[in-house]
């Protein structure tokens, strides 16, 4: 069980990580020192509904149709794939790297109303939290709920990471190799989850 919850955490910390508008956002106002609970609560209980979503309600559609996990199980091996991939190609490019300055002066309504269309107009959130997370718990059968909670353990601990600890990162994120590295760890764990998710298969 505890070995589930920390997959389940490892597997959404890595997902999480990947740098998009989001974390970015987050990591801005976290070096301003603007909002920072709200915003960290913002992100964190939108992942935990989402997250939610996808254990428990594809565990629901799995009862129906059993031979739907082995295809969403290939699937999101699938998935992790291109992701991983995406990442080696961003560290290849390079090029990325925080500029802190943009964003100045917002009240905490417009901060939040921002964090809350980065989390919900972002079509990859569903994948990676309603349809990926939500298909990979069940090859943990009877630990579902351990998945989930240690999916949801991580957005939390990553959230509040990200904004809290933004003034520690902000000379490291100045700097595009930073992002180069990042995104090659990324990389590295969407593909080693991926070679699991297929050897169980």
């Amino acid at each position: 069980m505890l070995g589930t919850f920390f997959t389940g955490f490892g597997l959404s910390f890595s997902l999480i990580m990947a740098i998009g508008a989001q974390n970015a956002f987050v990591l801005k106002m976290g070096l301003r020192r603007a909002h920072v609970l709200p915003l960290v609560l913002t992100c964190a209980l939108s992942d935990a509904v989402l997250i939610s979503v996808g254990v428990w309600g594809f565990a629901g559609v799995a009862d129906v149709l059993p031979g739907l996990a082995p295809v969403m199980r290939w699937l999101g091996a699938s998935f992790l794939i291109v992701y991983g991939a995406l990442s080696f190609r961003a560290a290849l490019r390079g090029g990325a790297a925080l500029d802190p300055t943009a964003d100045r002066g917002l009240s905490l309504g417009a901060a939040v109303l921002t964090c809350l269309a980065f989390t919900w107009l972002n079509p990859h959130v569903y994948l990676d939290t309603v349809v990926l997370l939500g298909s990979i718990a069940q090859g943990f059968p009877g630990q579902e709920r351990a998945f989930g909670a240690g999916a949801i353990a991580a957005s939390f601990a990553f959230f509040f990471m990200l904004g809290y600890g933004a003034r520690l990162l902000a000379p490291l994120f100045a700097r595009p190799m930073a992002w180069r590295v990042l995104d090659v760890v990324i990389g590295c764990v969407m593909w080693s989850i991926a070679a699991g998710l297929i050897l169980k298969g």
